[in-house]
């Protein structure tokens, strides 16, 4: 079994340290696209060490894509010398060690902290999936329009694709939703399709309206016109969300800007509650009476995930005041940038282009929230690769 990977272009530096690795079990590549041809083949790969010749840009690229796709996949990057700069910009695309190529002792002691780590992360993955045969539903909301609650829903859903995991987006703005806009999809295929089913609604009837997106994402759609949202009780809500959960791995759901039976539906079944607010009186005020009917309605305040969009506009009101006024604190800041606006007219979440982009870090923090990552403490467990064979 494949377990780790150690890639150097640079011959005299393999030829060097290569064998070395190989005495544990290492596969030793030449380049960045060998790489990319054997992960596919060895998806049980949980360490990465990438040489002190790798181009940084490939690298931070490569661990940036694999945070989203393979979550367990550590990345322990060796470079001839270290510049803070660096440091920052590669612990930011999720890089867990960087080394310094003299530093033997310190790339031993790197490559078993990371192992121990995609251990960790495994080992709550599968607890997880144990405790909660299906599949989690997360609902996006904000009781105020222009919040970027489409945005932050089609890149959270997105980005909780990462690792193979099933995942559903449901459009429940059910007179003028935008998830079809933000994931460039037709809404031919949406909710109301599955009307002549209801009450017998099965798998793949639900599959019937589904419509995939190109990264493994289903998405149920709104109608194309308002009046046909119109034909969606309460019930056929609930209805999908049950069929749904026990075919995928996480549900996102998107929302109108106010409270309907058909959302009140989905927050019933929610377990994770994320409100948008953004830095405006107006939405403040949105987020306050939002908390506040939480607690009316007796949504478990440990399973709310506050999202501060637009966190770093200047107009006065600092994080803090943020907080303050709507009584709870941030889970995400997702700062403001002039490449939303472009990646939904595009059609194109951020998350999928520019995983390297602050608002995709935001949002894989989120989605790490969400999925219950959280980093335990590193154990060591004596030589690197000697108890992680096979």
């Amino acid at each position: 079994m494949t377990l780790y990977v150690y890639v150097e272009p640079d011959d005299e530096r393999r030829t060097r340290v290569g064998p070395g690795f190989r005495e544990v079990g290492c596969t030793v590549l030449a380049t960045m696209a060998d790489l990319e041809t054997h992960l596919p083949r060895y998806p049980e790969t949980i360490l990465v060490i990438l040489g002190a010749t790798v181009d940084l840009g490939e690298a931070l690229m490569f661990t940036a894509y694999q945070r989203l796709q393979r979550p367990l996949i550590g990345v322990v990057l060796i470079r001839r010398t270290i510049e803070p700069a660096t440091v920052l910009e590669c612990l930011r695309s999720g890089v867990r060690e960087i080394v310094d190529e003299a530093d033997e002792e310190g790339l031993r002691a790197a490559t078993i902290r990371s192992i121990d780590l995609s251990k960790a992360l495994s080992s709550t993955l599968r607890g997880t999936t144990e405790q909660a045969p299906y599949a989690r539903v997360v609902t996006v909301f904000a009781g105020k329009g222009g919040c970027g609650r489409s945005m932050v829903a089609a890149n959270l859903a997105v980005a909780l694709t990462g690792g193979g995991r099933r995942v559903l987006i449901i459009d429940l703005d059910l007179q003028f939703g935008d998830v079809a806009i933000m994931l460039r999809l037709s809404p031919e295929r949406n909710i109301t399709g599955g009307l002549p089913m209801s009450g017998r609604l099965d798998e793949p009837g639900l599959r019937s309206i589904v419509s995939g997106h190109r990264t493994g994402l289903d998405a149920l759609l709104a109608p194309p016109s308002p009046a046909e949202g119109e034909r969606i009780g309460r019930d056929f809500v609930a209805e999908v969300l049950d069929v749904a959960r026990p075919a995928y791995d996480f549900i996102v759901v998107d929302t109108p800007a106010l409270v309907t039976d058909q959302v009140l539906a989905a927050l019933d079944m929610t377990d994770w509650y994320v409100p948008i607010v953004t830095p405006d009186l107006p939405a403040l005020k949105s987020v306050r009476l939002t908390s506040e009917m939480f607690d009316l309605l007796d949504y478990p305040k440990d399973h709310r995930l506050l999202v501060f969009n637009r966190a770093n506009t200047e107009v006065g009101l600092s994080t803090a005041d943020v907080e303050a006024a709507v009584g709870m604190p941030f889970a995400v800041q997702v700062p403001s940038s002039r490449d939303v606006p472009v990646s939904v007219n595009q059609g194109e979440p951020l998350t999928m282009t520019n995983p390297l982009h602050p608002v995709s870090r935001a949002i894989r923090q989120l989605a790490d929230r969400c999925a219950g990552f959280e980093t335990a403490p590193a154990r060591r467990r004596g030589l690197f690769g000697r108890r992680y064979r096979g």
